[in-house]
């Protein structure tokens, strides 16, 4: 069975009468080359452990499978169980888990099912989770690289610069945890149904360590926040409508501190200059609280 050709893909499907989930954002692939390409660009190999999430009929999920040592596949639609269990079957090394990936040990996932194996994140992410499922691989501390296919647009904010339209949160976010590349596009042509975006595959190779320091990084993420919540104003309005206990005189010192034009927004900062300035901030509200 070819898990990209439109034919057998509706003869499985109807084998097990199954209807696409709109809210699930399901959409299979209808190219070999896009599961391939991005089974390469993981690094797999049979000293990798791959984390898939949301393998739909398994077409990433074999190429994955002839690469790697293990692949753990977590799917939260039930109804694909019967579709994984047929197409699936002669792959001894694929174990499936059916369920919300958002509410796994991952840590714990990774230590139990990869022992002595390097840990990495590897799929087709649904459009409508990318941001929670990029920060829940992230923050786990456990993956080394995370290579993933999403929205073309989110792919270019996780890769934009300073002073660019596509840079905000989001970058700041996954830049000061890894180091994300652009690696090819995928059109809606190669999908069934086809979506109504291009697709873009990236790889993100996670950080050993922030790529600067920073005292408080709960505080970072407040004015990071903060600072592209309110994208029209100056950094020191938005810093003191979205962070809390702060005003605008102690916004505009810690502006001052480092070296900012009081005119500055936040969408010009680098993540060491985000960095300084959270520094300073914190220590514009510890003065205070002394």
């Amino acid at each position: 069975m070819n898990l990209t050709n439109l034919a057998d893909i509706r003869a499985l499907l109807a084998r097990h009468d199954f209807r696409f989930s709109k809210s699930l954002g399901q959409n299979f692939l209808t190219a070999a080359w896009v599961p391939a390409d991005i089974a390469d660009a993981s690094g797999a190999d049979e000293h990798t452990g791959v984390l898939e999430v949301g393998p739909g009929i398994g077409c990433l999920t074999e190429q994955l499978a002839q690469r790697a040592g293990k692949v753990v596949s977590v799917e939260l639609d039930e109804r694909l169980r019967p579709v994984l269990a047929e197409t699936l079957a002669g792959y001894e090394n694929v174990e499936l888990v059916f369920g919300d990936v958002l509410a796994l040990d991952l840590p714990q996932l990774v230590a139990e099912r990869f022992a002595g194996l390097r840990p990495v994140v590897c799929a087709n992410l649904p459009y409508n989770v990318t941001s929670p499922l990029l920060t829940a691989f992230l923050t786990a501390g456990c993956f080394d690289t995370v290579t993933v296919m999403i929205q073309r647009e989110v792919a270019r904010r996780l890769c934009a610069r300073p002073g660019t339209a596509d840079y905000g949160a989001l970058t700041v976010f996954v830049q000061w945890h890894a180091e994300p590349e652009l690696l090819f596009d995928v059109p809606p042509h190669c999908f069934v149904p086809a979506p109504k975006v291009t697709s873009t595959v990236v790889r993100l190779r996670v950080r050993k360590s922030p790529p600067v320091a920073v005292q408080d990084e709960k505080l970072l993420f407040t004015v990071v926040r903060a600072a592209f919540n309110q994208r029209r104003k100056t950094l020191v309005n938005a810093l003191s409508a979205g962070v809390p206990g702060c005003d605008k005189a102690r916004a505009a010192a810690a502006v001052a501190a480092c070296g900012l034009d009081a005119r500055v927004r936040g969408e010009t900062l680098s993540l060491a200059q985000f960095a300084a300035l959270s520094d300073a901030l914190g220590s514009e509200l510890g003065n205070d609280a002394d």
